[in-house]
């Protein structure tokens, strides 16, 4: 498969090679670019937040109500690329949820009407959907019209198929669809500040943003019962992300991903988008509630269509100018079945602002704002058997995932060497394990061998689950090693070999892959 479109005038190409991984990602040059004029203009990146809702009809006369999430970024005046999820809320498959890689073409009939026809490339499965799913792979295309309100977004309808091409699901529904646009302001490769001699004239604003790992701990009440009728496990233990975006100073938008790591639920993974406010109480200090809602399940926990509710309170309590520790208490509860959780959550935010900007800017207009070294994988692993009993079945068979990888380089390294925080989101799309999905975080190093080739090596560890591997709890921990080749100043290629093993689990497993990378420059404040 090849897609191509243009990114800032930079080519990406996505290819897959004989089940072994391409990445699509970010990165380029080791080294840095050479520092922009201080008149050089950036152009902000459309930027497209998208929520679809479709039923799916399954064999048997079962249908399964879908809820679709995108965030594409205009790569040209028509073409879009971005990544997705799909997850089920309606029906008997809660847990039923997906990931992968989103492509449109976007053409305009007048000032506010538009049609698009677009493919989706994912990889998952969930709730007892083995037969339906098979190893997990996911096309779904569609087509379209669409309403810009020229205010409130957009809003359309149209038609999408869907197929699992190993599984038995093949699905053609009507469609209806919600566009939020906003844009995006980055710089292709890793880019130094300029060297400012005059205060500039044009200080941008900036929006408010906050980043944090989660752990989570599930109280479950005794009357909750698992999908199959049985006791379920009375608590759960989580780790994922959360990612919030403020609309002022107090109001904000939530989007959070959390997988099983802990207790007797592995693969159970919930999705929620919500929004908060955030009360001062004193410096450093405040109180943060919200509500949030979104796909739920799996790992034999009964969420029933697969909706899931969450409120909470939080305290949060400043520990740095840019770092705070927050502990929150909630409730989750499924509208359609037995499921119900208290829940309490501890978090390390990290506080950063990014620039607020329409039009085109200047260099000399960012001088408040620090260049972010950032990379963006499109991450394609196989595992390989690593131990007798790392699955329940199909034992001699290795398993395809295909996800999403993002890395964030330090401040301070050097450009030989660069240390980096990274987090992945992963699903089976081959190998009949089309439930599995595993979420980690990690750091890692790359260092440069000279003028093309270039070496890395990181660890991670997070939660996994589903598809018959046998990860115990859920907890896994993940280190990978690559050489990589530069193409050009802009697109790299790496090949990796790594090995991923369960705590409480036979799960063990060699991990090959290979990266295709784009690296860019976010902003954040100083």
């Amino acid at each position: 498969m090849l897609l191509q479109g243009t990114l800032a005038h930079d080519k990406i190409r996505k290819l897959a090679l004989f089940g072994v991984s391409l990445t699509l990602s970010f990165a380029g040059f080791a080294q840095s670019q050479p520092a922009p004029s201080p008149d050089e203009k950036l152009a902000p990146v459309p930027t497209t937040w998208r929520l679809t809702n479709e039923t799916w009809k399954l064999p048997a006369g079962e249908t399964l109500g879908m809820v679709g999430g995108n965030l594409l970024f205009d790569v040209s005046d028509q073409v879009k690329l971005g990544v997705g999820s799909y997850g089920a809320m309606r029906g008997q498959r809660g847990g039923f949820i997906t990931l992968g890689l989103a492509a449109e073409l976007n053409q305009k009939i007048t000032d506010q009407w538009s049609a698009e026809t677009g493919l989706f490339v994912g990889g998952g499965g969930g709730r007892g959907s083995g037969a339906l799913a098979g190893g997990g792979l996911m096309l779904r295309s569609h087509a379209g019209l669409s309403y810009d309100t020229q205010g409130f977004g957009k809003f359309g309808l149209g038609v999408s198929h869907v197929r699992f091409p190993s599984g038995t699901i093949q699905s053609t529904q009507p469609y209806l669809l919600y566009d939020y646009t906003f844009t995006s302001l980055f710089a292709n490769g890793w880019r130094h500040a300029p060297s400012v001699t005059q205060p500039a004239l044009d200080i941008l604003e900036s929006k408010q943003q906050e980043f944090s790992p989660v752990y989570r701990h599930y109280s479950i009440p005794g009357s909750v019962v698992q999908d199959n009728g049985a006791a379920q496990h009375r608590s759960i233990q989580l780790t994922g992300v959360e990612w919030l975006s403020y609309l002022d100073d107090r109001w904000f938008l939530k989007l959070e991903s959390e997988g099983a790591m802990g207790g007797k639920s592995n693969g159970y993974m919930q999705i929620l988008v919500g929004a908060g406010y955030r009360l001062p109480l004193g410096p450093g200090t405040a109180v943060k509630m919200h509500v949030a809602a979104g796909p739920a399940g799996g790992g034999s926990v009964d969420t029933g269509g697969g909706l899931l509710l969450d409120g909470g309170i939080a305290l949060q309590q400043k520990i740095s100018r840019s770092k705070s520790l927050e502990l929150s208490l909630g409730h989750v509860r499924s509208p359609s079945a037995s499921f119900k959780a208290n829940s309490v959550a501890l978090k390390l935010s990290h506080h950063f602002g990014i620039p607020s900007a329409d039009n085109d800017v200047s260099w000399i207009s960012l001088a408040s704002f620090e260049p972010q070294a950032l990379r963006m994988r499109i991450v394609n692993q196989t595992y390989l058997k690593g131990s007798p009993n790392w699955r329940n079945s199909y034992v001699d068979q290795s398993v395809n995932n295909l996800g999403v990888q993002l890395d964030y380089f330090l401040p301070g390294s050097n450009n030989a060497t660069r240390v980096f925080a990274t987090g992945q989101g992963l699903a089976a799309y081959a190998g009949n394990a089309g439930a599995y999905m595993t979420g980690l975080i990690g750091a890692g190093v790359q260092t440069s061998l000279g003028t093309h080739w270039f070496a890395e090596a990181e660890g991670l560890v997070g939660a996994a689950g589903g598809g018959g591997l046998a990860v115990g709890g859920g907890l896994v921990g993940q280190a990978n090693a690559g050489l990589g080749y530069r193409l050009t100043k802009s697109l790299s290629v790496m090949g990796t070999a790594g090995y991923m093993a369960a705590k409480g689990g036979e799960f063990k497993a060699k991990v090959l892959g290979v990266s295709l990378a784009y690296q860019f420059t976010g902003f954040a404040q100083k």
